[in-house]
C-alpha cells in the first residue's frame, strides 16, 4: 500500500514556474464566522461586473485546494489517503493586476501560471449551455479531477472519491466567497471536451465543476 505522504501524486504539468504569479496569503480572519457563512450561503448567478482583487482570488483557490500545513502538505479539503486528484485552474477575464487568460493554481507556493492567454469567459459559457453567468464573472475557476491518482490504491473506487472532494472543495469556495461578499454558483452543465480544450487541460484531467464567481449584483 503507497505511502500517504500528504502530497499530490502526478502533480500537474509546469509551464514556468519562473514566470509564476504568486499570490498574497489567504485572508484568516473573514468578517464572517463559519455559522452565519453557512446560512448565508446561496448559488448566485448575477454579478455586478466590478473586478475581483487578487486577495479575493488568492482566498477562493486557497479554499479550493491551499495548503494548510505546511509540514505535511494537507490541503483544505479532505482528500482519500491525502492523494489529491483534483487540479484547480480558472478562466480570468477582470482580476487586478493579472492579464486575462487561463491559469493553473499551485497550492506549493500558492502561485498560479499562465496557461492561454485572453479572455475566454464567452467561449466558457457557450460549453456550459450558454449559462450567463459564466460571461458575466469576472473570473470562473475550474475544478478537475485526475482519476489515475487514486486508481493504484483505491482501484474501481476512484472516480467515486475524486468526486466526492470535488464537492468538498467547491463547498469550501462556496463558503469563502459568502464570507468576502461574494456570489458563485457550482456549475455541472458543460462538454467536457470543449472546457478541456479551452482550458488547456491535459488528458486524463477531467473538469468536474464550473463556478463563475463574482461581486453579487
Amino acid at each position: 500500500m503507497p505511502l500517504c505522504t500528504g502530497v499530490a501524486d502526478d502533480p500537474a504539468p509546469v509551464a514556468s514556474l519562473s514566470d509564476a504569479i504568486t499570490l498574497p496569503p489567504p485572508d484568516l480572519e473573514g468578517p464572517l464566522s463559519l455559522e452565519e457563512a453557512i446560512a448565508a450561503r446561496r448559488s448566485i448567478r448575477s454579478y455586478t461586473g466590478e473586478p475581483l482583487s487578487t486577495a479575493d482570488l488568492s482566498s477562493l483557490l486557497w479554499a479550493a485546494q491551499g495548503i494548510t500545513d505546511a509540514n505535511r502538505g494537507y490541503r483544505a479539503a479532505p482528500s482519500a489517503g491525502a492523494h489529491y486528484p483534483l487540479e484547480v485552474t480558472v478562466a480570468i477575464g477582470d482580476v487586478e493586476g493579472i492579464a486575462p487568460g487561463t491559469y493553473r493554481y499551485y497550492p506549493d507556493g500558492h502561485r498560479i501560471t499562465l496557461i492561454t492567454v485572453g479572455d475566454h469567459r464567452a467561449a466558457l459559457s457557450v460549453a456550459a449551455t450558454g449559462q450567463q453567468s459564466i460571461a458575466d464573472a469576472p473570473a470562473t475557476l475550474v475544478i478537475s479531477g485526475v482519476y489515475d491518482r487514486l486508481r493504484v490504491r483505491y482501484g474501481d473506487r476512484a472516480e467515486r472519491y475524486t468526486l466526492l472532494e470535488a464537492g468538498h472543495a467547491s463547498q469550501n469556495c462556496y463558503l469563502i466567497a459568502t464570507s468576502r461578499g461574494l456570489g458563485t454558483v457550482a456549475v455541472g452543465a458543460f462538454d467536457e471536451g470543449e472546457v478541456q480544450e479551452i482550458m488547456g487541460l491535459p488528458a486524463g484531467e477531467v473538469p468536474l465543476y464550473l463556478m463563475p464567481v463574482g461581486r453579487i449584483g
